[in-house]
């Protein structure tokens, strides 16, 4: 299923540091040959992500760019596989009301609840953001936060590499990450929500 993910996204051309892309997988490698031995890797514990690709993309309506990571398809179909596990689990911590990074939950969908309870009784609507949280979240504050809901020390430890893998930027230097989260992995969204739960 989370090859299957991978494979629809619209990243699936995107090719990490490896240069593979899921095409290139398909036709060279073959796709049960490839999960195998992904499989084989993380029942042994001897899958290591590997860092990401960084790419800087404009953010609309500015002059400014944002980082986004492309992590290798391999890690891209273990973090959709730890998205499976992880989703339900965080899912069940929220409230009705929370519309971040959810799945079935779009900005379009708060805006209607905003405008509906603005009819009824509600007179203020409160928006905010914090400069580059993702950016700038610590490992361990959001360690802390999975383990609290997570017990299994392999999904941890998964979860810990991906955060620790570090970026290949776009000149082509080794950068580690000693704090947030690449924006653009599949488990991105997963690791907001731990923030927000």
């Amino acid at each position: 299923m989370a090859w299957e993910r991978v494979a629809g996204n619209k990243g699936a051309r995107s090719a990490g540091v490896d240069g593979m892309t899921v095409a290139f997988v398909r036709e060279r490698i073959g796709e049960e040959r490839f999960l195998a031995g992904l499989r084989d890797q993380l029942k042994s514990r001897s899958f290591r992500p590997v860092p990401v690709r960084e790419r800087m993309i404009p953010k609309p309506g500015s002059r400014k760019r944002r980082r986004l990571g492309i992590p290798s398809v391999a890690d891209r179909v273990v973090q959709a596989s730890l998205k499976l596990v992880l989703e339900p689990i965080f899912e069940a911590d929220f409230v009705p009301c929370s519309y971040g990074f959810r799945p079935n939950r779009r900005a379009h969908d708060a805006m209607a609840e905003t405008r509906f309870l603005a009819s009824k009784t509600y007179e203020w609507v409160l928006e905010g953001d914090i400069t580059a949280c993702f950016d700038e979240i610590s490992h361990s504050v959001l360690m802390d936060r999975v383990r609290a809901r997570i017990g299994d020390k392999r999904v941890l430890a998964l979860v810990k590499a991906f955060l620790k893998a570090g970026i290949l930027t776009e000149v082509g230097t080794s950068k580690e990450t000693v704090t947030g989260t690449p924006q653009g992995g599949i488990l991105t969204p997963p690791t907001q929500w731990v923030t927000r739960a």
